[in-house]
């Protein structure tokens, strides 16, 4: 009874003491002190199972510190800040503790459990305080200045946009055990009658091109791909399980190839000696409730199966800039400056202009060659925690915090009487509108076409109240990764004749990942903004989809392996339980298509359609990334129309 009690006292500290008759009716559902003192000993198991792998994951990672791993790599990125982790454990336990029930008991199976006593697990796992509305606060600053976190945008649904919420669901999600497993995750498990192909089986046949083979694009440059790169770090970051251990047993996720949450590994095929290897893979965390948001106990149902949360704002909002958290957002502001400055490297300067500042702590940036700890280039800190990853995302991220301090200190010598933060709110609001700007003007015609445009997104018509702005899973998870088949296998150095740098050659793109002493060390922004500028794009071929420098050597930094990003593209669409390609086709008003004849009338290369049909057996087991990716282009554009319907509604 006591941390029952506890928790319904924090609740009504914290204004939520309308919940009270609520837990205290699930009580006696539950059958009094007996049963409740079952649930709340499932919780604290779940917690410690979830608090046991979490602490594995740390101690194994300091062991691990000298030497990073690719898959290390990929998890540091997408760390959650404090608060996305706060809500990822807490959904964890909420979960883990469903799955407990069933197992101790066949009438907690998921169908079985009422909203009353899911209630009471969320109460107890932590996960109610993030389920519950915001207050929105009615000053002059937040009706004035857009919230860091994007919550009360709308105050009717004061939620909606918010970091760490749930994205949306434009079409139910497909589990294997109808609550959380995702799309191949039990091996015997049909669809059609067939098991879906492993993904990187897809990468090989389908997917993967050589460095030399690829086509340049006509139109664009390179800063097509990278600015595509950069807003899509803007509006959206799933991460990954707090943990990268198995919540059952504890084991390293890195070290097997079963199927054990959050471990959902890649299989690759079998070599000689008959053995299965696999790449390493964390699935993405739970959300913290379920459904739509915007009511709270009427949604925590068993019919709801697991969501995953976006940890930035949907909006477009520079938080590329600014951060998505009260936390990163006081990081990255220069406190003791009058003008309402970012902070700025003290380290180094670029040609007497600012560099990012360093992140604190830094496991995750790979060192120059031979340099002693001591002396070791740490990350860029900057509003998302994966600026560093390439120095052209490093670049843009530098550019507009350059342009944030400028904006800053022309306001405040204008308006003197200003204080740091207007300083710093009002330059805010300006870049923040043009990042708008660039991207609904500049961008995201080029890539759905005229028509499509028109069709999906339109002139803007003024606010409307009405329209949920949250991110959606299948924007984040498939259609807004075609860019990645967009991205040229070399970065370009040029001088400032636009021409090849004789001291600063043309790299590979696995020779840059996570190197951002590449950018303080050898020439600073201007080589790579100018080769961004002045050299072609890779054009998205049917089969070129995507070079090997991201199929084969994504994020190598030593000898303890590589990742595939392709790979990773469709693990995740089957993570999240993305539905496959023909659903989404009749979603989008689009007809399905069942033969290779009416697949090739979306996809133009005959070889690539029966390729497909040759792996996924029938038509309606295509991923959906795969699927859209292949689709001939619209007029005008660079994705096809299912793409294009998926992007321009978002």
């Amino acid at each position: 009874m006591g941390k029952l009690g506890a928790m319904t006292m924090m609740l009504m500290v914290m204004g939520a003491g309308l919940f009270l008759p609520f837990v205290l009716r699930s009580r006696d559902i539950l059958g009094g002190k007996t049963m409740e003192s079952r649930i709340i000993s499932v919780v604290e198991t779940s917690q410690l199972m979830v608090d046991n792998a979490v602490y594995n994951t740390m101690k194994r990672n300091l062991k691990k510190r000298e030497v990073l791993s690719p898959a290390q790599i990929l998890s540091f990125s997408k760390l959650p800040e404090s608060t996305s982790g706060a809500i990822s454990r807490a959904a964890e336990i909420m979960e883990t503790s469903i799955q407990v029930m069933k197992h101790q008991q066949s009438q907690f199976s998921t169908d079985a459990l009422s909203a009353d006593i899911l209630g009471t697990i969320a109460n107890l796992s932590g996960c109610l305080p993030f389920m519950l509305p915001p207050r929105c606060p009615d000053t002059c600053l937040a009706n004035k200045y857009r919230p860091i976190t994007g919550a009360c945008n709308n105050r009717d649904h004061p939620r909606w946009g918010a970091s760490n919420t749930a994205l949306a669901r434009w079409l139910p999600p497909v589990y294997e055990d109808g609550f959380s497993q995702p799309r191949g995750w039990n091996p015997n498990f049909l669809y059609h009658g067939f098991p879906l192909p492993p993904v990187r089986e897809v990468t090989r046949h389908l997917i993967q091109v050589s460095n030399e083979a690829v086509t340049e694009d006509d139109q664009y440059s390179d800063f097509l791909p990278v600015w595509g790169q950069y807003i899509d770090h803007d509006i959206a970051l799933t991460p990954q399980s707090t943990s990268m251990a198995a919540f059952w047993g504890g084991v390293d996720c890195q070290m097997t190839c079963e199927n054990q949450n959050p471990c959902f590994p890649i299989q690759l095929p079998s070599n000689s000696s008959g053995s299965t290897a696999c790449l390493p893979f964390y699935r993405s965390s739970a959300a913290c409730g379920t459904g739509d948001h915007g009511a709270l106990i009427g949604n925590l149902s068993a019919a709801n199966p697991r969501q995953q949360m976006n940890g930035l704002t949907s909006f477009l909002d520079a938080s590329t800039v600014y951060g998505s958290s009260p936390g990163i957002e006081k990081q990255l502001r220069n406190w003791s400056s009058s003008e309402g400055l970012l902070r700025v490297n003290t380290l180094h300067l670029d040609n007497g202009r600012a560099y990012l500042p360093f992140a604190s702590a830094s496991a995750a940036c790979a060192p120059e060659p031979g340099a002693p700890r001591a002396n070791r280039t740490p990350c860029f800190l900057a509003g998302d925690g994966r600026a560093s990853e390439v120095p052209a995302l490093a670049a843009v991220h530098t550019l507009w915090l350059r342009e944030h301090n400028r904006l800053a200190a022309t306001f405040k010598a204008i308006n003197t009487h200003w204080s740091a933060n207007t300083a710093y709110q009002e330059a805010r609001k300006v870049v923040g509108a043009l990042h708008q700007i660039i991207t609904m003007r500049d961008y995201i015609p080029k890539i759905l076409g005229p028509d499509a445009f028109r069709q999906y997104v339109g002139p803007y018509e003024g606010y409307n109240p009405t329209v949920n702005p949250t991110v959606s899973n299948i924007f984040s998870t498939a259609a807004f990764r075609f860019g990645h088949a967009t991205v040229h296998p070399l970065v370009r150095r040029l001088n400032t004749d636009f021409q090849d740098h004789t001291d600063l050659p043309s790299l590979q793109l696995h020779d840059v990942f996570f190197r951002p002493w590449r950018l303080i060390q050898e020439g600073g922004l201007d080589p790579i903004v100018r080769g961004l500028l002045a050299r072609p794009a890779k054009l998205q071929v049917e089969e070129q989809l995507m070079n090997e420098e991201l199929t084969e050597k994504l994020f190598v930094l030593s000898n303890v392996g590589t990742l595939d990003l392709a790979s990773l593209n469709l693990q995740r669409g089957r993570d999240h339980g993305l539905p496959g390609y023909n659903e989404w086709r009749e979603f989008c008003g689009l007809s399905r298509l069942e033969t290779p004849a009416e697949l090739n009338k979306a996809i133009a290369n005959r070889s690539m359609v029966n390729k497909i049909l040759d792996l996924y057996k029938h038509a309606d087991n295509i991923d959906v990334w795969l699927g859209g990716l292949a689709e001939k282009f619209l007029p005008g554009a660079r994705t096809g129309p299912l793409f294009a319907c998926s992007l321009g509604s978002r």
